[in-house]
């Protein structure tokens, strides 16, 4: 089952490297990302019979907003150090599962890939003889994914209720802004190790209707 191998020895003592190496600012909670290992060894044996037995509550994301380039702020969820860690172990897993049978065409928030690949492939589209282009932004798409389909999605690849039930708690888990905590009707708050996951699970359905696409968060056609 996937829940035993999220939880698997090797896959957290990896994941508890990567959360350390990439710091990142506190949650909710106000814990740092340094006092995540000592934390772990006093709660761990808790911790771990509340993920296997469905009962683990994830805390709200706290609200930071950051200055776009080009005006406006894009809004940000800053999980706590223990439910990034909890994220970043599921997302290291489903990410063997699902990366390799994304688009080809897909760039964005993917391993070994950036967007320098995605301007490669575009400039190849170009020296092919292909002139048009059509650029695409889905404007706030991390705010708007239905949790609805999401989650049917999951459950046609995804067979541990277990997880299906974890993953849509964090889903539902919640901002706090000033204090108060505002709760998730839809959308997967930038800021956590699963989102990037979860949205390229969703636009993998628009990057398979065989266009010529190179892909970063905005998606460029060429014909």
């Amino acid at each position: 089952m996937l829940m035993e191998r999220i939880l698997s020895r090797g896959n957290l003592l990896a994941v508890l490297k990567r959360v350390k190496r990439n710091k990142g600012s506190h949650g909710v909670d106000g814990m740092p990302v340094q006092n995540l290992r000592s934390h772990l060894m006093e709660n761990w044996d808790s911790l771990k019979a509340e993920l296997f037995g469905g009962t683990y509550e994830p805390q709200p994301v706290r609200r930071v907003e950051i200055p776009k380039p080009d005006g406006g702020v894009r809004l940000l969820g800053i999980p706590t150090v223990t439910d990034r860690f909890i994220q970043q172990v599921i997302a290291q897993v489903l990410s063997q599962m699902y990366d390799p049978t994304f688009s080809d065409h897909s760039y964005g928030f993917r391993p070994n890939r950036s967007a320098h690949d995605a301007v490669r492939k575009a400039k190849g589209y170009i020296q092919e003889g292909k002139r048009w282009v059509v650029d695409m932004d889905l404007e706030k798409f991390f705010d708007r994914v239905n949790h609805d389909r999401l989650m049917g999605t999951l459950a046609k690849r995804i067979e541990d209720k277990r997880l299906l039930k974890l993953i849509r708690k964090y889903l539902k888990s919640g901002v706090m802004i000033n204090g108060i905590v505002t709760m998730n009707e839809e959308g997967t708050p930038q800021g956590g190790p699963l989102s990037p996951l979860l949205s390229n699970i969703v636009l993998d359905e628009l990057e398979k209707r065989g266009h010529s696409l190179s892909d970063t968060p905005m998606t460029a056609t060429f014909m």
